[in-house]
């Protein structure tokens, strides 16, 4: 039982992170989320409006390059599609994840490509 207890502490401490980041996040009917969802070997973004319907979605399943070309290859997938809905201005949502390495580069990259913060 040992490590179930400390499994369970783990899972509340990134509960409690993805409760204080997500209390900051306010997403608007003309601003939606843009929501990036890091693991160890993959990244994806999603863009959501309010009611929970998805604008763009980009994943790096079939990118066989390192972490951050992969982290590249996303952003540039969903600065085209979000451009083509004629989103301009989005709600970054970094899902309790630090800003810093690929999601600071989805981040930077999805600015460069004309998406407002």
């Amino acid at each position: 039982m040992f490590v179930g207890s400390i499994l369970k502490a783990k899972q509340d401490r990134y509960a409690a992170k993805k409760r204080r980041t997500n209390a900051v996040i306010k997403a608007t009917a003309s601003a939606p989320r843009l929501l990036v969802i890091r693991s160890l070997a993959h990244i994806s973004a999603q863009v959501i409006w309010l009611d929970g319907s998805i604008i763009a979605y980009a994943t790096d399943k079939d990118v066989k390059w390192t972490k951050s070309e992969k982290a590249f290859a996303v952003w540039k997938q969903i600065a085209e599609m979000t451009q083509k809905k004629w989103v301009n201005t989005v709600v970054f949502d970094r899902n309790w994840r630090i800003y810093h390495g690929r999601v600071a580069q989805v981040a930077a990259g999805a600015r460069e490509w004309g998406l407002q913060f």
